[in-house]
């Protein structure tokens, strides 16, 4: 990590921890566990706080569902502690892809390159 980058730290908060996050983190942060997007989760002494360090991007949909019930109290154990039953049909869990090139596109969108065929519908023109 270089000069601008610790520089940057200072002033942006969107882009991982900043200095102060990171020194209150140290002061009164104990480790819970991380999970698979290397983001960092923590408590406080009497478990009245909890929070995550994100590894990059600072985006909500990138926290798994068994840590955003941890962090919102739905379960006291964390991920670590106690893991969270997994049905066989669920899916991974994916981050919120609305405004990347990977956003779902339904047949007609213009981000699609040709436009779909409809039989259902049929143009007016005037007589």
């Amino acid at each position: 990590m270089g000069l601008g980058h610790n520089i940057k730290r200072i002033f942006t908060w969107w882009d991982g921890q900043s200095f102060g996050t990171q020194l209150w983190t140290s002061r009164n942060g104990t480790k819970v566990g991380e999970d698979s997007e290397g983001n960092v989760f923590y408590r406080n002494s009497d478990d009245s706080r909890r929070w995550v360090i994100y590894n990059g991007e600072n985006e909500a949909s990138r926290v798994a569902p068994e840590w955003h019930g941890w962090l919102h109290r739905t379960w006291d154990q964390p991920p670590t502690e106690l893991a969270l039953a997994r049905k066989d049909w669920e899916k991974p869990h994916q981050e919120n892809l609305t405004g990347t090139v990977a956003a779902y596109a339904p047949a007609g969108s213009i981000r699609r390159g040709a436009p779909a065929e409809r039989s259902d519908y049929e143009a007016w023109t005037p007589e």
